[in-house]
């Protein structure tokens, strides 16, 4: 009895930030419907700064910090054994931070947007907290049921947030849509697991990894697992074909909804993703790499080109969120240390000036859903001059431009692809960059260098506090990763190191 209590806690202090943000998130569903939230921030003139939703927001924010804290804790904390079906690893706590600094971002600059657009704020921020949590059940999971568990508690929140805005009927269509394209593909996700536990007899991806490196598994169970996973997790990327959902599904979404999904739901899949393949399927690696290489090559290709056409910004964010899944799918074939740390790299540097950029989006549109064409931002540099900057280098990031961390991101994207010798995948890497630079540039080009329709086109732009310290620190972190990347991807290569070691037994903690 004392040793199964004492396992039972170890496992509770190796989900502490999890258990955190769940306990967290239904105490503020608690409070948002209390008697002094229920009427959402209206108070006197109508200042956002007061009120319930943004006590409520802050109150969202203090749990973040708290599961922070707790993560950093469990750096303190000795795992003993690689077969657990929770990882205490530095591959899981690094991930930890990315869905953190999302969260974390994503609620400051929803503060005004929930007040203008009467939202439930209890609602609203208890949701991301608890998708928050399902990231990271994804993210630590060293069991294919407790992934799907994980992406379960992830989609089911992130649904409702998607169609959260009742009074919207695009909010209200693309939240069906995505439930009703997200419960399809965890189909298919559930019955590659079932056919990979029909192959290996089992779920646990270090024992999945044992069978399949010892050729003991069939191959057509084995193969046709590998293909149903790949299109679960290809339809959570928003890899190509499987990517038919995210334009409608962005554009419709609120704003600050699409803020988070772009950037914290498409980096707890890839996380999953890695972990999966590059440690479970490592020994099936010529069976997955061409469909992972072809899925890599034409979601670069497909995106950036119907990225060109768009007009309508929110969807134009949309294709290029897709073709950064391009770009990481390459990490994900060439399946090597290097790669994984400049995965986590990367998506630690894409959620900050993807959320930044539609931090952007969220201001010009005056805290709602207006003036979302590419026109709208004529003349806003000179009018807004300090967001034109800062929105300036978050496009500059996200095309690659040489100083920012988006190109330093590319750059390790492609030594990973280097060192797996995928020369072919990295001449498209290269060319659909380059491509890419239009339809950055040329948003930047009519906030710059087109003049404003009418004087007042940008007098009611609106920065709270919230939004302009999320703003700050997310142009610190693009510009001090794109000028000094060492301490960030050292700090990414020290998670990855030992990702694939397959040895050890149950798991124990100690201080």
């Amino acid at each position: 009895m004392e040793l199964d209590f004492s396992r039972q806690l170890h496992f509770f202090w190796a989900l502490l930030p999890e258990i955190i943000l769940c306990v967290w998130g239904m105490a503020v569903l608690v409070a948002g419907v209390s008697g002094r939230h229920r009427k959402g921030a209206a108070t006197e003139g109508g200042d956002p700064s007061f009120g319930g939703a943004a006590d409520l927001g802050w109150l969202a924010l203090a749990g973040v910090l708290l599961a922070g804290m707790a993560n950093g804790w469990l750096y303190g904390v000795d795992e003993v054994g690689r077969d657990s079906m929770v990882a205490l690893d530095g591959f899981r706590l690094f991930a930890n931070w990315i869905f953190l600094v999302a969260a974390a971002l994503s609620i400051l600059v929803s503060f005004t947007y929930v007040y203008r657009q009467r939202l439930q704020a209890g609602e609203f921020f208890g949701l991301i907290l608890l998708s928050t949590a399902g990231m990271m059940f994804m993210a630590g999971s060293r069991d294919l049921i407790v992934v799907f568990l994980g992406l379960e508690v992830m989609s089911i929140a992130v649904y409702a947030l998607t169609a959260f805005n009742r009074r919207d009927r695009k909010s209200a269509e693309a939240g069906l849509k995505y439930f009703l394209l997200g419960a399809f593909s965890t189909g298919f996700f559930l019955y590659g697991i079932a056919l990979l536990y029909g192959a290996t007899g089992s779920t646990n991806v270090a024992e999945i990894g044992r069978v399949v490196a010892s050729g003991t598994a069939p191959a057509a169970l084995l193969t046709a697992g590998i293909a149903f996973l790949t299109v679960g997790f290809g339809f959570k990327v928003s890899a190509v074909p499987f990517h038919m959902w995210t334009p409608d599904v962005y554009e419709g979404a609120p704003a600050p909804v699409t803020a988070f999904m772009s950037a914290a739901v498409k980096a707890a899949a890839f996380i999953a993703f890695m972990r999966v393949f590059m440690v479970a399927l490592d020994g099936a690696y010529d069976s997955w790499y061409p469909i992972v290489w072809w899925l890599a090559a034409v979601t670069m290709v497909i995106a950036n080109v119907i990225a060109l056409v768009q007009s309508n910004v929110k969807r134009m964010l949309a294709y290029s969120s897709i073709a950064h899944a391009g770009y990481l799918l390459v990490a994900v074939t060439a399946s090597n240390e290097t790669a994984a740390a400049a995965m986590l790299f990367y998506l630690l540097v894409y959620t900050v000036m993807n959320i930044g950029a539609f931090a952007v989006v969220i201001s010009v549109a005056h805290q709602g859903e207006e003036r979302l064409q590419v026109e709208d931002y004529a003349g806003f540099g000179w009018a807004q001059p300090a967001m034109g900057v800062v929105f300036t280098v978050f496009l500059l990031s996200l095309a690659g431009f040489p100083g920012t961390g988006g190109f330093m991101g590319k750059i390790y994207l492609l030594q990973g692809a280097a060192d797996a010798q995928l020369w072919y995948l990295s001449v498209v890497l290269v060319l659909t960059t380059i491509a890419s630079y239009w339809y950055y540039l040329r948003l930047a080009w009519f906030m710059w260098m087109k003049r404003q329709i009418s004087d007042d086109q940008h007098d009611l732009v609106i920065v709270p506090l919230p939004m302009r310290v999320a703003l700050m620190v997310a142009a610190v972190v693009v510009i001090y990763t794109g000028i000094f990347p060492a301490p960030a991807l050292e700090f990414a290569r020290s998670s990855v190191e030992g990702l694939g070691a397959l040895s050890g037994s149950m798991l124990g903690l100690g201080q």
